[in-house]
């Protein structure tokens, strides 16, 4: 295609885009860019849970209960027991990290117990990311702990408990804040 040829396909899909933008959209009113977002709306996508846990929900539950939730939300993609195979392992590898295998599990990469619940919360499952109750979501998360061997079976996570769970490589990263760039 000559350069004037390509011009000429720029030209006519910067027209279709452009006449495209006045269209009305399927609810008939022009698209609310810009538009003000009240306060409840935020607050159902802020949902962030930093390393100290703050804003961790109410709720609560056990690596046995977490087995049921694992089995029937989980297993198909991370496999029994955390194994893997669709999706990547939960479990096992800790201490691999240095090795020549290294092994990028919940337990022996994730620095803290609390980015598991903010990641299965707003992520998991996969076909179905927001669907769990926090109830499921603790529960969830306390399973995996277990499978790592960071908790034992019959520990509660909750928003007190989960915080205070030290992981195996919560001191192998380095923080780089504040940064040392110098003008």
């Amino acid at each position: 295609m000559s350069t004037s040829e390509r011009a000429v396909v720029v030209a006519i899909g910067a027209a279709a885009l452009a006449a495209c933008a006045g269209l009305p959209t399927a609810t008939g009113k022009p698209a609310a860019f810009g538009a003000a977002v009240s306060a409840e709306e935020i607050a159902r996508w802020d949902i962030s849970i930093p390393p100290s846990g703050a804003g961790l929900p109410g709720g609560g539950g056990s690596a046995r209960q977490g087995l049921k939730v694992y089995e029937e939300k989980c297993q198909s993609c991370h496999g029994a027991k955390g194994a893997g195979k669709p999706a990547d392992p939960l479990a096992g590898g800790i201490g691999s990290l240095a090795g020549k295998t290294p092994l990028r599990t919940v337990g022996s990469y994730w620095p803290y117990a609390t980015t598991l619940f903010d990641y299965v919360r707003r992520a998991m499952p996969i076909t179905n990311p927001l669907s769990l109750t926090d109830d499921e979501v603790y529960a969830v998360s306390a399973y995996v702990l277990f499978l790592n061997g960071i908790v034992g079976e019959d520990a509660v996570m909750n928003a007190q408990t989960l915080p205070q769970v030290k992981m195996p490589n919560r001191d192998g990263f380095v923080s780089d804040w504040p940064p040392r760039a110098r003008n």
